[in-house]
């Protein structure tokens, strides 16, 4: 059996949960100040020893589901004190492959009433096959087993490679579900026809194609595509205030984006980027710019390879409301990015070369940050005010 170290305050009962080793509350560690905010926080290590942890979301209860790349979902409980076994039930194609494997969870708003939660994955064409693509689905969680497990969606064509698989779920409350997908390190295969390689994906929460999709009427693009153009997403996120959907997307050798996403938006990859060549630094495409391409909010060059999206909204720091906060892989920190009138004004590099590399962001529940580290014994951490008290 696997071996997670939580740290925590506080021990409440909860039916169905494996107790783990538990280490006794100890105080935050006060790891950097924000500088430009004055923002004071501490880091909370609330989860170690999780085989590089992918996503989170969380249930009504309080507890919380969190996705491994190596093929395990957990739920932990509220004071996360305890964790479960592997939930059981996923999809027997599922394919643990470099990049790829089990990738992001989510709930749906209306979970009381209907149960649905959903998982991507990266899953094999048959059971022999060494093609890969991306897949969707939704399934009911009952007694940590996965029930009446729907497959949403299937990315076509599949192909060989561990690269690029984009994989971030988000779910507006208004009945849809939007899905990432990367070029699957084929760039070109993003400004192909026919193919769902570089786009969003938009569906109803039930896997139903929207009719007033943008591609809906065009024979040649896949009428689930919202956007297209697109490297590898691995960020989404809506604005909390104006409910315009956010991405952003890995570059190749610098020219990671940051995007307002569109109905029907080209986003020109490979055709504009800001990055080059990671052999030669040769100019890739046509340029930065293009005649009928979106182009970017903001531009990271170097790369800082950003993963996890989040607007905060709560009310725990004042002082960051409206910025959005994106984990980075390469750079190794959290970065936060100050909006103003839709555009960016500002970047701020927290827990740089701290906590290692940030795989996802989130603001939980009761208006504190969480990420998710990535690594074979990635951990589970909360952004606090500083001074809060262990709980």
């Amino acid at each position: 059996m696997r071996f997670f170290r939580i740290i925590s305050s506080c021990l409440l009962g909860v039916a169905a949960l494996t107790p783990v080793a538990v280490m006794a509350a100890t105080e935050s560690k006060d790891l950097v100040r924000s500088a430009p905010a004055s923002t004071g926080f501490s880091v909370r290590v609330l989860v170690e020893n999780l085989q590089h942890p992918w996503g989170i979301a969380w249930l009504p209860s309080g507890e919380m589901l969190i996705t491994e790349r190596e093929g395990f979902v957990r739920r932990i409980s509220q004071d996360f004190r305890q964790i479960s076994k592997p939930i059981t039930g996923l999809p027997n194609l599922l394919a643990v492959s470099g990049q790829g494997g089990l990738l992001d969870v989510a709930v749906h708003p209306e979970y009381s009433r209907n149960g649905w939660i959903y998982i991507s994955y990266v899953e094999r064409q048959d059971e022999r096959s060494s093609m890969l693509g991306t897949a969707l689905i939704r399934a009911r969680l009952k007694n940590d087993r996965l029930m009446d497990v729907e497959r949403l969606f299937s990315m076509q064509p599949k192909s060989r490679g561990g690269r690029h698989f984009g994989g971030r779920i988000l779910l507006d409350g208004r009945g849809f579900v939007y899905l990432a997908l990367g070029d699957r390190g084929d760039e070109d295969r993003a400004q192909m026809p026919r193919d769902h390689a570089g786009a969003v994906v938009r569906l109803h929460d039930d896997g139903r194609i929207p009719q007033d999709n943008p591609f809906i009427q065009q024979k040649e693009i896949p009428s689930e595509i919202f956007s297209r153009g697109h490297r590898n997403i691995q960020g989404l996120a809506f604005h909390p205030v104006t409910g315009e959907l956010f991405a952003h997307e890995h570059g190749p050798q610098g020219g990671d984006e940051l995007n307002r996403i569109l109905p029907g938006g080209n986003y020109g990859w490979p055709l504009t980027t800001y990055g080059v060549n990671y052999i030669t630094g040769s100019r890739i495409g046509e340029g930065t710019t293009k005649a009928g391409m979106e182009g970017p909010l903001h531009v990271w060059i170097p790369s800082i390879a950003p993963s996890g999206l989040a607007f905060y909204s709560g009310n725990a720091f004042p002082r960051w409301q409206g910025s959005v906060f994106l984990g980075g892989l390469k750079s190794q920190s959290l970065v936060r990015l100050e909006f103003k009138e839709g555009r960016v004004i500002s970047e701020e590099r927290l827990l740089v070369n701290t906590v290692g590399r940030i795989r996802d962001v989130r603001m939980g529940p009761d208006g504190l940050i969480y990420l998710l580290t990535d690594a074979p014994n990635g951990q589970l951490l909360r952004i606090e005010p500083k001074g809060t008290q262990a709980r």
